[in-house]
């Protein structure tokens, strides 16, 4: 199985903390979706004919496309792909575009079965600070708009360590979430990346800085909130009820195959890497009929396991010795048992049979362990 994603890089306005390729222009919004068939039409053979079980809307801001445009992008998709009968399309949108209108619109003539909102939190401070274009009441609205038109399949997305996001409004967040019954969550801590609106407003102190302790509560509460409403901690970020994993973001974690179109897209066929650029006027301007502006790398033994340790013991499957040894040989088990042991003395990791996994203590330093266990790229 493989997995088809879009990126949509429009948005009203840009939020201070988003590092993502995104635009606030509408200079190439006309011609865009043609761009994206023409560039799938040269792309085809990517994924070697592999079943594609779930497509996926990014962005930006999908929820700004018409059902017209969407629909032409999945019919595209499933005329020239094998597509699995029960197919995971995923749009993103935000609240302030989701409304009962377009709710209604998605629902009844396009084949989008799952929705990812933007919410972020339910307050309007905390939206405020990152610059969201929906307040608290929109994000409720949208929500219950999606349920009342049967679109059920659906994540929101909430951000953790907000500067004025208290504990109590924290664990007010996750109870709005929980009253819902939505199926899955994504959640973040908020974190300054170089170069966005958030970096420099904080850097000239006209906004409060975020604070690593407030983002370790936050992340401990929420462990302890989702675990207590029976969610599953199935990586890093995710949680869901038991069966209602997100088909997407596990395709990423457990190693599977994918295609991105548009900028900034990225692709993975299990022996190289390829990325589009991340530049409208590139991508827009480019003979794209002819070729795609993409960098590309094949990716060296070394590379892809340090890339299955990466992205596996951030999920609840943990890092398999078996398979790093059918995979990659006993060598490599061997050094990654060496470098991990020190982790698994600390608490942060722990050993089920022949998997590594890490504990919530050692999940606060996913990055870090993974880091120490990496071989040299050059290999």
């Amino acid at each position: 199985m493989s997995a088809i994603y879009l990126h949509i890089p429009f948005c009203k306005q840009i939020c201070h903390y988003c590092n993502f390729y995104a635009t606030a222009s509408t200079k190439y919004r006309k011609g865009f979706v043609e761009a994206l068939l023409q560039e799938m039409d040269l792309r085809h053979d990517y994924l070697e004919d592999k079943t594609i079980s779930s497509i996926y809307f990014g962005g930006g801001t999908p929820s700004l496309l018409s059902t017209t445009d969407i629909n032409a992008l999945i019919d595209k998709i499933q005329h020239s792909y094998d597509v699995a009968d029960d197919v995971e399309i995923t749009l993103e949108g935000n609240p302030d575009d989701l409304t009962e209108d377009p709710i209604k619109a998605l629902k009844n003539e396009t084949p989008i079965n799952r929705l990812s909102m933007g919410v972020q939190s339910f307050f309007s401070d905390d939206l405020q600070y990152l610059n969201r274009v929906h307040d608290g009441k929109q994000a409720r609205q949208s929500i219950e708009f999606a349920l009342k038109h049967g679109l059920f399949h659906m994540t929101i997305d909430l951000i953790y360590g907000i500067p004025t996001l208290t504990e109590e409004k924290w664990l007010e967040n996750l109870e709005i979430f929980f009253s819902y019954g939505l199926p899955h969550l994504s959640s973040y801590a908020l974190t300054v990346e170089p170069k966005t609106a958030l970096d420099v407003l904080i850097a000239k102190k006209k906004m409060a800085a975020v604070d690593e302790n407030q983002s370790i509560r936050h992340f401990e509460m929420l462990l302890e909130q989702t675990k207590a409403h029976n969610y599953i901690h199935y990586e890093i970020s995710n949680f869901a009820l038991s069966d209602q994993y997100s088909r997407h973001n596990s395709m990423y974690w457990l190693g599977g195959h994918y295609v991105g179109f548009g900028p900034s897209a990225h692709s993975y066929n299990g022996y190289s890497r390829q990325w589009n650029v991340s530049n409208m006027k590139a991508y827009m301007e480019a003979d794209i009929a002819e070729k795609v502006v993409a960098e590309k790398e094949v990716l060296s033994k070394n590379q892809t396991y340090n890339e299955y340790v990466m992205t596996s013991l951030r999920t609840s499957w943990g890092c398999d010795m078996v398979h790093v040894n059918h995979v990659f040989g006993s060598a490599y088990v061997k050094h990654f048992e060496s470098h991990i042991h020190s982790f698994v003395e600390e608490g942060k990791c722990r050993k089920e049979g022949n998997t590594y996994l890490l504990t919530d203590y050692g999940k606060r330093f996913a990055d870090g362990i993974a880091g120490e266990v990496f071989l040299n790229v050059e290999g």
